[in-house]
């Protein structure tokens, strides 16, 4: 495994969640589910925060500068866009370090692929959501940044 196509991976994935969030009228991240549950903007806080989470766990050197986005804040444009930008980059060190620790992540398994993978899925899961979202509220997310998402070439 190239360790540079591992980590370009995350963060093509990255600027992704951030293409989306750009995409997105800041008076819409209050937009919440026909099913209730987390607004559009609380679900990119709790992709942030989880993030945190597994800093803590793996890495808690790497949590510096970096705060949890609060429920309160979660509307807040500009603090979401530099939060996922930061603790983006936190993950990309992470990834790096468990590459030279032979593939390990502390307090996860099996391997930093799968960790790489499960972070992915997580976060796209969300993704989903957030547009399942702003569709059912009458803000569906426009077809071009929809299908742009998927240009993982180009972001």
């Amino acid at each position: 495994m190239h360790i540079d196509h591992f980590v370009e991976t995350w963060d093509i994935h990255n600027r992704i969640n951030l293409y989306l969030l750009e995409a997105i009228a800041s008076e819409h991240l209050t937009c919440v589910s026909a099913s209730k549950g987390r607004s559009v903007g609380e679900q990119f806080a709790h992709i942030h925060n989880v993030r945190l989470l597994w800093l803590k766990q793996a890495a808690p050197e790497m949590l510096s500068g970096l705060e949890k986005v609060e429920r309160s804040a979660a509307h807040d444009k500009a603090l979401l866009q530099e939060s996922l930008m930061s603790s983006g980059q936190s993950i990309n060190q992470l990834l790096r370090k468990s590459v030279a620790a032979e593939g390990k992540v502390k307090g996860f398994k099996p391997h930093a692929t799968a960790f790489l993978g499960y972070l992915i899925s997580h976060e796209s899961h969300h993704r989903g959501q957030i547009a399942l979202t702003l569709k059912q509220d009458g803000h569906g997310v426009d077809k071009k940044i929809l299908f742009g998402m998927w240009e993982w070439g180009v972001r």
